[in-house]
């Protein structure tokens, strides 16, 4: 217990750090994006004095640093500021649409995870044979396709053609229960776990093939440990380490997949936002936008340091 709180403690020191480095390259970023805030606020029809006075009043003529300076004194106040008219508070419409977006990204989660460890699985303990053959197939296709391409093809395919069982988009109203909510969200999470899935099945199928190969798998079985329990109580356990950590790196990609998955199948989650917030040109909204994803991903990576702790008890000595 102890090493996981010097590793926790460790790992929230840095965050600060982490969260300073994230607002500061947002920051410029989307200072040096190209349009002009008072244009995209009052509208192109708007005087060059009217324009002036925007910027005056919200400090968009005082040098970058100050703007930021101001910018991390707002933060530190969970203040997010406005965005362009008409104004609304960007922290409460985040509040609204970010719970859809970790919906849609655990999903996705539990979808990689349960395909990639089935058919990694399988084609580790049926190496070179036909089933590890299908499951390279599969998951040479499926690391091929993109997210979105996939997510038009399962619209084609569940909501708009012969096989329809699935709404084409939105999200099921309260009244529709759990059934209704998981019928909505099925086809967008299939579109963004079925891809991460292919890239973890390689590296689940290359742990367990190389654990098998091990010396004391051997030494068990031939102890009389029956193979299955030895597979499922040692083998399974010290081969999941590497593919955690490649969870942990593509957790990233999947918050970064509900985006542009979001805006194909109309949920209004993060990517309407932040497409709404790059069209207006909403700094405000875009930074609140990206900032939220960017901490939720390091602190994904925290919780993913913690459970190598849990996978594997020989990390704890290091």
């Amino acid at each position: 217990m102890s090493t996981i709180l010097r590793l926790l403690g460790r790992r929230l020191a840095a965050l600060p750090l982490m969260v300073l480095g994230i607002t500061l390259l947002v920051f410029l970023v989307l200072q040096a994006a190209p349009g002009d805030q008072a244009s995209s606020a009052l509208g192109e029809g708007a005087s060059e004095e009217a324009k002036e006075q925007y910027r005056q009043a919200n400090g968009l003529n005082d040098p970058l640093l100050l703007q930021y300076v101001r910018f991390l004194g707002k933060l530190l106040q969970l203040d997010l500021g406005v965005t362009t008219p008409p104004a609304k508070s960007v922290a409460s419409m985040i509040g609204s649409a970010f719970p859809l977006t970790l919906q849609l990204t655990f999903l996705g989660v539990i979808i990689a995870v349960v395909v990639s460890l089935v058919f990694g699985i399988i084609g580790a303990l049926y190496r070179d044979k036909w089933q590890d053959q299908l499951v390279r197939v599969f998951s040479i296709a499926a690391v091929a396709t993109p997210s979105f391409w996939l997510g038009i093809l399962l619209i084609q395919w569940f909501a708009l053609g012969p096989a329809a069982m699935f709404p084409s988009g939105g999200i099921a109203t309260p009244e529709s229960g759990f059934g209704g909510w998981l019928n909505s969200m099925a086809l967008p999470a299939l579109a963004l776990g079925i891809p991460v899935s292919a890239s973890l099945i390689r590296v689940v199928r290359t742990s367990m093939v190389e654990e098998l190969d091990r010396d004391y798998v051997r030494t068990a079985i031939g102890n009389g440990v029956p193979y299955r329990e030895v597979v499922s109580k040692n083998v399974l356990r010290n081969a999941l380490v590497t593919p955690v950590t490649v969870l942990g790196l593509r957790i990233g990609y999947l918050l970064g997949g509900a985006v542009v998955i979001e805006m194909i199948f109309a949920l209004p989650g993060m990517g309407q936002l932040i497409l709404n917030g790059i069209t207006n040109l909403d700094v405000n909204l875009v930074q609140g936008v990206v900032l939220t994803i960017s901490v939720t991903f390091v602190l994904v990576n925290i919780a993913v340091d913690l459970l190598y702790l849990l996978i594997n008890p020989r990390i704890r000595t290091v």
